[in-house]
Formats: C-alpha cells, sequence, structure tokens
C-alpha cells in the first residue's frame, strides 16, 4: 500500500513538473495601425501617464491647464504628482470628474506628434 501511495505521489509530481515547464504560446502579432497609434502617443504622455509626466511636458501641460489650472501650484502637488488623474479624481472634492478626464484624453489624443 504504502508503494502504491508513494508511486502515485511520484507520478503527480511528474505531471505538475511537465505542466509548469510547458512555454506560453507565442503573443499575437503587432497589427501595422495599432503600432502607429502607440508610436504618436509614445511621443506625449496619455490620460494614463502620472500627473507630473503630464506637466513635464509643455503640449501636455497646456491641455492640462486648460481643464485643471494652476494643478502644479496645488499645496498637495508633491502628495499626487506619482498618480493618474483617475487615481487622483476620488480625492479631488468633485474638482477632476469623468468629463473633465474624457475632455484632457480627447485633447492629449488631438495633439500632434512632437
Amino acid at each position: 500500500m504504502t508503494k502504491t501511495l508513494f508511486a502515485a505521489a511520484a507520478a503527480s509530481l511528474l505531471l505538475v513538473g511537465a505542466a509548469s515547464a510547458q512555454t506560453a504560446p507565442a503573443p499575437a502579432p503587432e497589427h501595422a495601425s495599432d503600432h502607429a497609434h502607440d508610436e504618436h502617443h509614445a511621443q506625449h504622455p496619455t490620460i494614463e501617464s502620472p500627473i507630473e509626466a503630464l506637466l513635464a511636458d509643455p503640449a501636455t501641460k497646456a491641455v492640462v491647464e486648460k481643464h485643471l489650472p494652476g494643478m502644479d501650484k496645488h499645496p498637495a502637488y508633491g502628495q499626487f504628482k506619482g498618480m493618474t488623474l483617475r487615481q487622483v479624481a476620488p480625492y479631488s472634492q468633485g474638482h477632476i470628474t469623468d468629463e473633465k478626464i474624457a475632455a484632457i484624453d480627447a485633447d492629449l489624443k488631438a495633439l500632434p506628434a512632437a
């Protein structure tokens, strides 16, 4: 009986080892249009970038300032500059709304390539 349990345990370990040794499937090839879209936005920070990055780029800073003037002058800027607008929104007392984020995102996407 002990030999049978040992053999079953050894067999299950071999199966687990073989399954974990398999490689993941290759990623799907990129479409040229997706790559071009990424290249455009790689030149400027996006809505998903930290606020600090948005304000460091003159073009994107102008967009943020248009919708949320004086953000880099806020007393708590040092505390939230590493966060995205979406992350800060719940703590903004209603100043950063979904509508403002959508408008900023649209304006950022409309920026010409640098």
